[in-house]
């Protein structure tokens, strides 16, 4: 059999309305274990915000004006929305695609593999929203957030589980086991949290890690967070919305042909 040209499989995603409901599906599964999960995506960032935050915070009194948790605040955030999101579309779409052969069952439905990937997409960045929300609820009752624009952390959230979901898919479309997953994690996911400011300002870094510590979305990301979150609106808007835009848009596209290609070619 003639393998599928390239041209097919990287062609332009067709999407349609019929993702809402394969997005409906993996909703109703996810409720029966919704407190859970919540809980779950809130531990890990509480245990940094707070052990961080008032630890390292009676070494380092201020950053920039504020209070080192209120600083750490944000970059919690941005990093759990990221987290959430991976974790949805690595483990659980991959179970679906490949253990659970989900995405196989769905197929002989009228739906295109471009809706059931862009479904996960959403899904992934949908879930993100609720862990990020969840956060700050969090931080907004223990008075360590400006409300004047945290409701306009809502669509960044949305948008920033976006980006990661769509490379997380990158990556699912090509393991061929769970364990794959680690590398991710190791060589991108944890040297972006620590370059990309949710620690430590990005500005104590060397001038050429900083150059390609600008170039990963995790610092767009904290860049229009962290101003929104301590009532400020923040600089280059337009251009943090476009990397990021930039890689969740990129990243779909090249992600959705290599699913293609492995499941169809």
């Amino acid at each position: 059999m003639n393998a599928t040209p390239l041209a097919l499989i990287f062609r332009i995603p067709r999407l349609s309305r019929r993702f809402v409901p394969v997005w409906q599906r993996n909703f109703l599964v996810w409720r029966k274990l919704a407190l859970p999960s919540v809980l779950g995506n809130l531990a890990d960032p509480m245990i940094y915000l707070f052990g961080l935050g008032f630890g390292i915070g009676m070494l380092v009194p201020e950053i920039g004006g504020v209070s080192y948790i209120s600083f750490l605040a944000a970059g919690m955030v941005c990093s759990s929305t990221m987290n959430s999101a991976s974790f949805e579309v690595l483990y659980s779409s991959f179970s679906r695609m490949h253990v659970q052969r989900t995405w196989d069952a769905i197929l002989n439905a009228p739906v295109e593999l471009d809706d059931i990937v862009f479904a996960e997409l959403v899904w992934g960045a949908s879930k993100a929203l609720l862990s990020g929300v969840a956060i700050l609820v969090v931080i907004a009752v223990f008075g360590l957030v400006d409300s004047r624009y945290i409701l306009w952390l809502l669509p960044l959230i949305f948008l920033i589980g976006l980006s990661f979901g769509a490379l997380g898919l990158v990556v699912t479309a090509i393991a061929p086991s769970y364990d794959f997953f680690m590398y991710y994690f190791t060589l991108f996911i944890t040297p972006m949290t620590l370059l990309s400011g949710v620690f430590f300002p990005a500005e104590q870094l060397p001038a050429a890690v900083q150059v390609a510590a600008s170039l990963l979305p995790l610092a767009h990301a904290v860049e229009l967070a962290r101003p929104l979150l301590l009532g400020k609106l923040p600089d280059d808007i337009v251009l943090h919305l476009a990397v990021l835009a930039a890689y969740g848009t990129g990243a779909f596209w090249i992600a959705l042909g290599l699913t293609r290609r492995r499941l169809l070619g």
